[in-house]
């Protein structure tokens, strides 16, 4: 039988097998980041009719080349072109996600219900358990989960992305502790000349997230570039006073007073040993000077709810302060204490008095109207005491020190905020929040946003690479598995962000396949099966006269 019948068959055959694999690409043309695949052939094996031999010198015949008769074509492989990328099909679903590779070929890790399979297929999903997953398969994806004490990213063995659990869904309540007084105080302002004076609003929350409205009221004050601030009540959300009754009567547990939420605070008292501490004002700053003019007084805030003493040395020839640098002195080792900040003239001759203190000077520099002091206190800081009310509550610290004084056509712009001068959200405090949204950063962070206005992490998405990424096997799917040749999944994984590669979202990597490619390669392969089907038909003739030659 001739030879050429079973090389023309294995031609055949080969031509069929890409084509198939060419009919497999084209089908896949839309499919999201498939992976075309091409054939490559070899020859098969030789039939030696005579062996090569070498060059005789003593005859002076050359040597003579072997005669080989080739036996047919065979596949040698089928090569996956895997790190050529798709194109870019924009979908704007948050949830769908583009691998951009920069050095390796990035996978998404996904897990079938037996073991991590690996796809560049990044159309996701949140599924009825809230887990991400596969649109197509269901498949979920894998990342690393975050630790809550930490707020960081654990990379140890990657695991199902749940990210809408229940502790995910609501973002914990933040308690206010700082609050800001800015804008402009206008001594014309007709609101600040009346008996009512100018209310302004504070809103705040407690350490479960309920708000609560702290209503204070500011007047002008006993001289020009002063005014004064009182609290005049605290309403619950529902705009019921906690503080007064029914009828508007003050109701505070143990017979406090407004002055301890929000005035003289604890110290209401206050006892001198020795007489001569004269209620007078120096440089600026209320307070006590003693009987032979060496210190002066004040008291203030430390910022932590405590009440502290502070004393300068004082300058009786310049009738000033010899330093503006204070030392704090404590008040159970004074000869006084408790002095209350008051602005009635008070000389204390070695009796014990009482004072109830409701408001706070503010006072500016009538030079340029720039802030000088509140309450006495240059640092510009003063407690509205919550804690005195129990339960949720706790101190915040009003800053008064955005503040001016300024003609204004009469009109004052002070307002009251929430958050800490240099950056509003510290100490801001936050209702509970519920989850409005989910966003994936490009290193494959996953963020829930809640409309308290809290970002918070839930998770990471990892990716796995492999020394051989050619070397891996098509399950179907759009999903790979592992071989003895691609390198073998570590169980953890790598930030996609290690290698300089990205993950966008609102995109999906479309199909490498290219046409024109797989159009060429299909007339390559009609023309070559075409050729091998003609081998066939000439040697079918050549046996047709070997047999007529009986004839």
């Amino acid at each position: 039988m001739m030879r050429s019948l079973y090389s023309a068959v294995s031609g055949l055959k080969t031509h069929q097998t890409k084509m198939d694999v060419i009919g497999n690409n084209i089908s896949n043309v839309n499919t999201v980041a498939f992976k075309s695949s091409s054939v490559t052939f070899s020859d098969v094996m030789y039939q030696t009719t005579s062996n090569a031999s070498g060059a005789n010198g003593a005859t002076g015949t050359g040597g003579i080349n072997p005669k080989q008769i080739g036996l047919g074509v065979t596949a040698a492989s089928t090569r996956v072109s895997i790190t050529s990328a798709g194109a870019t099909e924009s979908t704007g679903n948050p949830f769908d996600i583009k691998l951009t590779d920069s050095n390796s070929t990035n996978f998404f890790v996904v897990n079938n219900g037996s073991q991590n399979v690996f796809t560049r297929d990044g159309s996701f999903y949140i599924d009825g358990a809230g887990n991400l997953c596969m649109s197509g398969t269901g498949y979920t994806v894998m990342g690393w989960q975050v630790d809550k004490a930490t707020n960081t990213i654990v990379k140890d063995t990657v695991s199902a992305l749940r990210i809408m659990q229940e502790g995910n869904l609501t973002s914990s309540a933040e308690k206010t502790t700082n609050a800001t007084v800015g804008g402009v105080f206008d001594s014309n302002d007709s609101n600040l000349k009346s008996d009512n004076g100018l209310v302004k609003n504070l809103v705040f929350y407690d350490d479960l997230g309920y708000s609560y409205t702290a209503r204070f009221i500011y007047r002008n004050g006993a001289n020009d570039g002063e005014y004064t601030v009182e609290l005049s009540d605290i309403l619950d959300s529902n705009g019921a006073s906690i503080i007064k009754d029914a009828d508007g009567n003050l109701n505070l547990p143990n017979g406090m007073t407004l002055s301890n939420l929000f005035g003289n605070a604890n110290n209401e008292t206050y006892t001198a040993a020795n007489a001569g501490y004269t209620y007078t004002n120096v440089d600026g700053f209320d307070g006590y000077l003693d009987s032979d003019s060496t210190y002066f007084y004040t008291l203030g805030n430390d910022g932590a709810g405590n009440t502290v003493c502070r004393r300068y040395p004082y300058d009786s020839t310049t009738g000033g302060l010899s330093s503006t640098t204070p030392t704090v002195v404590s008040l159970t080792a004074n000869d006084f204490y408790g002095i209350p900040k008051t602005a009635t003239n008070v000389t204390v001759n070695g009796a014990t008095a009482t004072a109830t203190l409701t408001n706070y000077n503010i006072k500016f520099s009538t030079d340029d109207g720039t802030f000088t002091s509140v309450g006495g206190n240059q640092d510009g800081q003063v407690m509205l005491n919550m804690n005195l009310l129990g339960g949720n509550f706790s101190n915040i610290t009003i800053d008064f020190t955005q503040c001016k004084d300024s003609n204004n056509n009469g009109s004052s712009t002070i307002s009251m905020d929430k958050g800490t001068a240099a950056d509003s959200s510290i100490g801001a405090g936050k209702k509970l929040g519920t989850m409005t949204g989910i966003t994936i950063d490009t290193s494959g962070k996953i963020y829930g946003t809640y409309n308290n206005g809290n970002t918070e992490l839930l998770g990471q998405i990892a990716v796995a690479q492999f020394s051989n990424a050619a070397g891996l096997e098509k399950m179907g799917d759009n999903c790979y598995t592992t071989t003895l040749n691609s390198g073998e999944f570590d169980g953890i994984g790598v930030e996609i962000t290690a290698d300089g590669s990205k993950m966008t979202t609102g995109q999906l990597e479309m199909s490498n396949v290219d046409l024109s490619t797989e159009f060429t390669q299909m007339i390559i392969t009609q023309r070559g099966f075409q050729a091998n089907s003609r081998i066939i038909t000439v040697s079918d003739t050549l046996l047709e006269e070997l047999i007529n030659l009986k004839r």
